[in-house]
């Protein structure tokens, strides 16, 4: 498989910018993945309410490695044009064997709330999650993110809004912090406004009062710019954000490559450490997503900035 340098990053320790070639178009949304086959020991503990007394969505499910030391989470956070999805099954389970916590939690979706009561939602749980961390054996100080498109978008959020006061506003432990220490995006959309600039040939209007992005807000996106503004992970980039690392297909129907790239260049802009895998071929989601080279990079990404462990290798065949 050929590779290429993209981009380049600041983070000099991480291969990044890669182009990997793949000749499938993954359907729109689908994680599709069969239930994962958990550890012996496993301990599994669904439907845990961070907002007490909240909506039904507000719930997420934990999944625990055996052992008794505080080991390092990694949140999931689901996709589904913020008006579907949900917490079950997700992928990284595969964790677990890798020795993180893993949760899963489900947000209000559109036809519940307007913006922002997702990334509330998000940022409750990390601080329900934290101030609960001794009684699950989680390391406070290492929590990361993975969210897949809706959820890549509320994941970026998480990880540049951070000191986003207003966002606190939901669910309780409000002296505690919901920052996280590193993020995975895969193909989240940022600026609305500029999605069907860079759209593919037949790929889904975004401009519409009926789009996914429109009903998020609560208006057509168009008409509310500041609105637009407020949800886009990149206005609120500074140089403490957390490393990323962003995955996106080329050829993406439903959230176009352009959006990653204006992530990217705002994050290496503020100097902050972040890495960018185009996918050549590749739409939005599915099999071109899980090849070895993208779950090591993966498994890579989260070792070293959970766990503080450099086990990374070059590739053959890498331009330096």
């Amino acid at each position: 498989m050929p590779y290429s340098i993209l981009r380049p990053a600041r983070w000099s320790v991480l291969f990044t910018g890669l182009v990997l070639t793949s000749s499938l178009l993954a359907s729109a949304l689908a994680q599709g993945r069969d239930s994962v086959i958990l550890p012996a020991g496993t301990r599994v503990l669904k439907d845990l309410a961070y907002v007490e007394d909240g909506h039904e969505r507000q719930k997420l499910d934990l999944y625990l490695p055996p052992g008794d030391s505080a080991v390092p989470l990694i949140l999931f956070i689901h996709g589904g044009a913020f008006r579907e999805g949900d917490k079950a099954d997700p992928p990284a389970l595969r964790y677990l064997e890798q020795g993180y916590a893993v949760a899963s939690l489900n947000y209000r979706l559109s036809q519940h709330a307007v913006f922002p009561a997702q990334i509330q939602d998000v940022k409750a749980a990390v601080r329900w999650l934290r101030a609960h961390a001794s009684a699950y054996n989680l390391n406070p100080d290492a929590f990361g993110v993975w969210g897949i498109s809706a959820g890549g978008h509320l994941a970026a959020m998480l990880g540049t809004a951070g000191d986003v006061p207003e966002w606190e506003t939901v669910g309780g432990h409000r002296d505690v912090s919901s920052r996280v220490q590193a993020v995975v995006d895969w193909f989240g959309p940022t600026d609305f406004l500029q999605m069907d600039a860079h759209r593919t040939p037949n790929g889904q209007q975004h401009n519409p009062p009926d789009s996914p992005e429109s009903q998020l807000i609560g208006g057509p996106i168009q008409e509310h710019p500041e609105l637009v503004a407020r949800a886009n992970p990149v206005t609120y980039v500074t140089a403490d954000d957390p490393p990323f690392l962003i995955v996106h297909g080329l050829d993406d129907p439903l959230v176009p490559h352009h959006q990653s790239t204006l992530l990217m260049d705002a994050l290496l802009a503020a100097g902050n450490k972040a890495a960018f895998l185009s996918l050549m071929g590749a739409g939005h989601g599915g099999p071109a997503f899980e090849t070895s080279e993208i779950t090591n990079t993966m498994n890579n990404f989260f070792a070293l900035h959970l766990k503080g462990e450099d086990r990374r290798t070059r590739p053959s065949g890498q331009i330096e």
